[in-house]
């Protein structure tokens, strides 16, 4: 699918451009018609579409499927936003505290005192217009220019929680401590994100927020957290140690982004389908996810268990003051090893221990138990995020795991053929360029396509940091945060990409050059550090949109 443009009047989606194959990106004149097409497709959603996640000058749709991706454009193109009325949100009152680090340096750049600061944030209606940086983060734009001032020269490395700022045309109310550019005016003990509220955002896209200034705050104590019943688990894993790093994942969380929640998830999704499809359980059961081997469980009960993804050496363990394999304890039995296949079922009985080796290939495995990993669900999903903090914890040493209830078959599946996983030398990934390919000259898309990336160690859930010969740019100046998603590469001002991966933050500053097709995501998830990564223009797609289409405006929606 190529860039689609429509030069008719305002009101209108003004080009669509595709980002990977799962996404198209529609470009507005200005925020209004954001919010418009934004309450449009939350109102009456396209066919296929899955989320929404709207930025100060676009909107992205991500979709079910390619198809379904690229008949949006015309869908998109097509709609009149003027005749959009908007539902009044909510009005929220905010109260805080103006005594920020910062409120001098803002009067300072707006010509005001600090006292004509406070009066002009309490004296307007701010109205959210989108989420991202971090769940609960909500870009609130006023009634008027008053307030707009630059972001800070150096961010700073930690900002409070509750801390109240402004940025260009926005504020907002940070809703956990985290780095930030932002200039701070004060603060607010207001919790912006909480998971016990059946809306956790307080202040969610299209809500309005009353600031009121006052002199002290009155702290609200946030729910006591919920018993885990670990010493109730009768039937499980106790993680015995967690290796390099082993989380619950499942399918992920999609569908809230526009409340700043990635839809984070398992990174090897085909591997998690073929665990649970082999020890019976639903596609979407918690899995455990592990990086690099080193994962040691112990089975509390009788478990039925498939490890899927990275092949690695399978040992099982029985103790010798354990039940021997017939399951009598006969007390004085010496110690019993034997290794089981990848993706097999197998049983682990009551005390023995599994132990998964370093992988042969790939980095990632994927342990399913039958029934289920169970944990409290977040949004929907027991997935743990690791760039928000939602979700469970990571795994730790003498943890008890409970097996859940989220079987599928009454029987456990045959043995699965898997695929063939990357290892140190080189994988071919194909991308699709956009939507930010046209802030790249020529040489600059040849290149990323003509090197190998190396993986670095600096790669995480979040992204994948690759180093190689940087790409320079070919426009000056800064891009408006926009969407993104997993398969992005987005190049940063030094010019080593970054590939974005399932805990990725939801809303980016830097350009998009490309994005992995959705479907080789999983073998992407599986490239391990010190592997090498080389791109290719996907099938199908054409050359880069600012090369094969010069005159936009001529461009049309491609089956």
């Amino acid at each position: 699918m190529e860039t689609v443009s429509e030069t008719s009047a305002a009101a209108r989606v003004l080009a669509v451009r595709p980002v990977g194959t799962t996404a198209v990106l529609a470009e507005l004149s200005g925020l209004h018609d954001v919010l418009a097409l934004q309450a449009l497709l939350l109102e009456e959603p396209l066919p296929g579409q899955v989320d929404v996640l709207a930025a100060a000058e676009t909107v992205m749709v991500k979709a079910d499927s390619p198809a379904a991706a690229r008949r949006m454009g015309a869908l998109l193109l097509g709609m009149d936003l003027a005749v959009q009325s908007h539902a009044e949100g909510k009005l929220v009152q905010i109260d805080t505290v103006y005594d920020g680090e910062d409120l001098a340096e803002v009067a300072r750049l707006t010509g005001l005192s600090a006292e004509g600061v406070v009066a002009a944030h309490t004296g307007q209606i701010w109205t959210v217009a989108f989420g991202g940086f971090a769940p609960g983060f909500g870009y609130m734009v006023g009634e008027n220019q008053a307030l707009e001032v630059p972001r800070r020269s150096s961010p700073r490395t930690a900002v409070p929680a509750g801390s109240v700022a402004l940025a260009g045309n926005y504020s907002a109310v940070y809703p956990r401590k985290s780095p930030g550019g932002w200039q701070l005016i004060g603060r607010t003990a207001a919790h912006m994100w909480d998971l016990s509220r059946e809306q956790p955002a307080l202040a969610a896209p299209g809500d309005r927020v009353q600031f009121r200034a006052v002199r002290e705050l009155v702290e609200v104590a946030q729910p006591a957290a919920s018993d885990t019943g670990a010493a109730d688990i009768q039937s499980g894993l106790r993680i015995l140690s967690p290796g390099l790093q082993s989380l619950i994942q499942d399918l992920g969380r999609p569908g809230h982004a526009g409340l700043g929640v990635s839809s984070a998830g398992a990174l090897d999704r085909s591997s998690v389908r073929r665990a649970n499809r082999i020890v019976g359980n639903q596609p979407s059961a918690a899995v455990v996810e592990s990086v690099a081997g080193g994962l040691r469980v112990q089975a509390v009960g009788d478990q039925v268990l498939a490890v899927a993804g990275a092949p690695s050496a399978l040992t099982v363990v029985t103790p010798s003051d354990g039940p021997d394999m017939d399951g009598a304890d006969d007390g004085g039995q010496p110690e019993q090893v034997r290794t089981v296949p990848m993706a097999t079922a197998f049983a682990l009985l009551d005390g023995e221990i599994l132990t998964v080796g370093a992988p042969e290939r790939g980095f990632r495995s994927y342990l399913a138990i039958r029934g289920g990993a169970m944990a409290d669900a977040v949004l929907g999903s027991r997935s743990t995020d690791t760039m928000s903090g939602i979700g469970p914890a990571p795994l730790a040493a003498g943890q008890l795991l409970a097996a859940g209830v989220a079987t599928s078959s009454n029987v456990v599946g045959s043995p699965e053929l898997q695929p063939e996983f990357p290892d140190t030398g080189v994988t071919v990934l194909d991308i699709v360029p956009g939507p930010r390919d046209d802030w790249f000259d020529a040489a600059a898309l040849e290149s990323l396509c003509s090197q190998d990336w190396a993986v670095t160690p600096r790669s995480n859930r979040v992204g994948m940091r690759l180093d190689g010969t940087p790409l320079s740019r070919s426009r000056d100046g800064e891009l408006p945060s926009e969407g993104t998603m997993a398969g992005a590469l987005q190049i940063p001002p030094e010019g080593q990409p970054v590939l974005f991966l399932a805990d990725h933050p939801i809303t980016g500053g830097y350009p998009v050059i490309g994005v992995v097709v959705d479907h080789q995501l999983d073998l992407a998830a599986q490239v391990p550090i010190g592997g090498s990564i080389r791109f290719r223009w996907a099938p199908g797609y054409g050359l880069p949109t600012s090369f094969s289409s010069p005159d936009v405006s001529q461009t049309k929606v491609s089956n």
